[in-house]
């Protein structure tokens, strides 16, 4: 419906996810559906903080409540919805629901594996942090949050890595070439 990079993205976030979670201990079927479907909000057209509660709610009608969770957590590394970078291009029940929403959830490893591999991953395959960090910083412009959110995600990869016994970025196929794109 909506043909662009964040169908690349999503694969490239999937594929990151099931080899992290190979590494950890997780279901890496799991690991590569929720990183697949993570953005499916996108599907609906070009929007910001809208994305996320379209996949939230696409998700809920096709009975996937664990995808739909994700769809909602993936852009939250801080749980405040005004940490979000996007336009808040929603409801007021859709902005309430989204607020309560992340003030009682729980994040699980998956929601965590997906936060940070949202950041590992563009269109054209595997990046380290910085580099989709200043990605987004160029197209949405520095927000108060930017600095927990980046901060956040790199717990995220600590603690992925505590786990694994070594740095990430060493299991992510050819992410050397994000440096030269």
């Amino acid at each position: 419906m909506n043909p662009g990079p964040w169908i690349k993205h999503s694969q490239n976030v999937a594929e990151a996810a099931e080899i992290i979670a190979k590494h950890c201990g997780l279901n890496c079927d799991k690991a590569f559906v929720c990183g697949l479907l993570h953005d499916i909000g996108r599907r609906n057209g070009v929007t910001a903080v809208r994305h996320i509660i379209d996949g939230y709610d696409y998700a809920i009608a096709q009975g996937w409540d664990e995808i739909a969770r994700v769809c909602l957590t993936h852009s939250f590394p801080v749980k405040d919805i005004e940490a979000d970078i996007g336009k808040k291009d929603i409801t007021a029940a859709q902005y309430a629901f989204i607020e309560n929403f992340l003030h009682t959830v729980q994040y699980d490893d998956y929601d965590k594996l997906i936060i940070l591999c949202d950041a590992l991953a563009d269109a054209n395959g595997f990046c380290i942090l910085e580099k989709r960090f200043v990605d987004t910083t160029r197209r949405y412009g520095i927000f108060p949050f930017s600095v927990d959110r980046w901060n956040r995600t790199y717990q995220y990869k600590a603690y992925f890595e505590q786990i694994i016994g070594k740095s990430i970025y060493t299991l992510l196929p050819d992410i050397e070439k994000c440096i030269y794109d």
